[in-house]
């Protein structure tokens, strides 16, 4: 048995919620004092909100970032028979949520160097069929908007976008979900901004599509019992915005020190790379918000990935796999019709990434003690 001189979580909540406690137990007192737990004040405050530091007009809060995605495919415009283009490297609620707009995920592979969807093969995946592009700005990342926009135009695509993991996130001059018709947020407790449960955000520069959401979510009604659609009931809690409305000031702070446990992690990892230990690419510079930090174990480590995550869990170091099985080999999901092999960079990755501690407050010390094992494999 090793004994570690320290451990170092995944992740650690409480630095952010310790400071600002007392400010979230206000808010959610007030919430209950006033009683309006649907609907209510702080969410539309919250809504407007996130909107405007999100670079856009409109912001409508939803019960899940895979809601945020069908309902703002469907307020988009996509109708049942679309194809819609969506990464093979991603999380299982991209490819659900445009399958539950009624759409056709068209699965595209990744960049294996920056995970990120490769436009270049996506273009090649287009029928008359294609209506859309769901880019996911994956781990933190954005895909390029200069790119996305090129290639929208050019194939005359809406552009979706899938910031779940991009709070704030920036590059070439857009903030994450200002660059298309419309993007989905998650709120998941783990997210750079967590509620404390599920919930989610639709934001837009389009006010129609705003307004169809709002109908959507609300069981189809854009006024009281007055149905036009058939909506569902996806709304976020007004208790879950009055905790986002306290922390989305303290956002870019701690973005900013995720960028810097970032930067950290790839000076100290730069002398791993002859050993088979890559980070992904950072092509945002300080726009990249890193909600995870990842690394790939290639085939000429001397350990595989495995072996590597077992190695630094005995260091007392707590790491994650995001993610182990690739959206098209998920069983739920064989009626699309892909094989093994049809997406290798994809399923590359998923054999080799490796996500390693990384939050607001992560040390120094802490991040060097895992580039420290890390040298010694």
């Amino acid at each position: 048995m090793i004994v570690s001189s320290q451990t170092v979580p995944f992740v650690d909540l409480t630095l952010q919620h310790q400071p600002i406690q007392a400010d979230i137990e206000t808010a959610i007192a007030a919430v209950v004092q006033r009683g309006d737990f649907i609907l209510g004040k702080t969410l539309k405050e919250f809504e407007a909100e996130f909107a405007e530091a999100s670079g856009v007009k409109y912001g409508v809060g939803v019960a899940s970032g895979t809601d945020a995605i069908a309902l703002g495919l469907q307020a988009c415009g996509i109708l049942p028979g679309d194809e819609v283009l969506v990464p093979a490297n991603t999380f299982i609620a991209t490819v659900m949520g445009v399958i539950q707009a009624g759409a056709t995920p068209i699965l595209v592979d990744c960049d294996p160097h920056t995970a990120l969807i490769d436009l270049n093969l996506a273009a090649k995946a287009i029928t008359p069929k294609t209506k859309a592009i769901v880019p996911v700005h994956l781990y933190g990342q954005m895909v390029s908007p200069r790119a996305l926009l090129d290639f929208a135009q050019a194939h005359h695509l809406i552009i979706f976008e899938d910031a779940a993991q991009a709070h704030l996130a920036q590059r070439e001059g857009y903030w994450a979900g200002s660059v298309g018709m419309a993007a989905a947020f998650s709120f998941y407790p783990s997210k750079n901004l967590g509620a404390f449960g599920n919930g989610g955000m639709l934001i837009t520069s389009d006010e129609e599509v705003a307004q169809r959401v709002r109908t959507l979510r609300n069981y189809g009604a854009p006024k009281k019992y007055y149905h036009t659609e058939v909506g569902k009931n996806s709304r976020l809690d007004t208790l879950q915005a009055a905790i986002l409305q306290v922390k989305l000031p303290y956002l870019s702070q701690w973005n900013q020190l995720r960028n810097q446990a970032g930067q950290i992690y790839d000076q100290g990892l730069k002398s791993g790379e002859d050993k088979g230990i890559t980070p992904i690419n950072n092509q945002s510079q300080e726009g990249h918000v890193y909600h995870l930090y990842v690394i790939r174990i290639q085939e000429t480590a001397s350990l595989s990935r495995d072996q590597v995550q077992g190695f630094l869990e005995e260091r007392g170091i707590q790491t994650g796999i995001h993610y182990p099985i690739p959206c098209h080999l998920q069983p739920a999901y064989k009626s699309l019709g892909y094989q093994l092999g049809d997406f290798p960079q994809a399923e590359t990755l998923c054999e080799q990434i490796l996500s390693l501690p990384m939050y607001p407050g992560i040390t120094r010390e802490q991040i060097t003690w895992v580039i420290e094992q890390l040298s010694l494999i």
